[in-house]
């Protein structure tokens, strides 16, 4: 157990966010990335095919968004749905536990719209000291 100035464990004790081998370290892995979040962001709005995906989430790479959607779908935020046609047509929506992050979500994109501005000089000042190009 990993001890903490603040106690960030569930409210049952099984889980401690802090610890190594605690299994929410995946989520938050899964919901934080860059890609995820923006396929959630997307998904929102309701149900899109593969094409309509890569439209909106823009610089995605086919292989990235597969693979986003195979990993949310896995953990259960994303749906499916493979429709038996030829041409092949599959659509995805969000279930109710991915619709369950959307608040989360719009936190994170609303914090980011408010502070880019101050984030934006921050980096500028910090790109300005003497070997900041080696601190990375």
């Amino acid at each position: 157990m990993v001890t903490n100035s603040v106690d960030l464990r569930s409210e049952d004790g099984r889980f401690d966010v802090m610890a190594a081998a605690c299994p929410t370290r995946q989520v938050i892995g899964r919901v934080g990335d860059k890609w995820s979040l923006l396929v959630l962001y997307a998904l929102s709005t309701g149900t899109k095919r593969f094409s309509q995906l890569r439209t909106d989430v823009e610089g995605i790479s086919q292989k990235m968004l597969t693979q986003t959607l195979r990993a949310l779908e896995r953990d259960g935020l994303v749906h499916r749905h493979a429709y038996p046609t030829i041409p092949p047509k599959v659509e995805y929506k969000l279930t109710p536990l991915g619709d369950s992050l959307e608040d989360a979500i719009a936190v994170v994109r609303k914090w980011a719209y408010i502070h880019m501005d101050e984030i934006t000089a921050s980096r500028g000042n910090y790109d300005q000291q003497p070997g900041a190009a080696d601190a990375g």
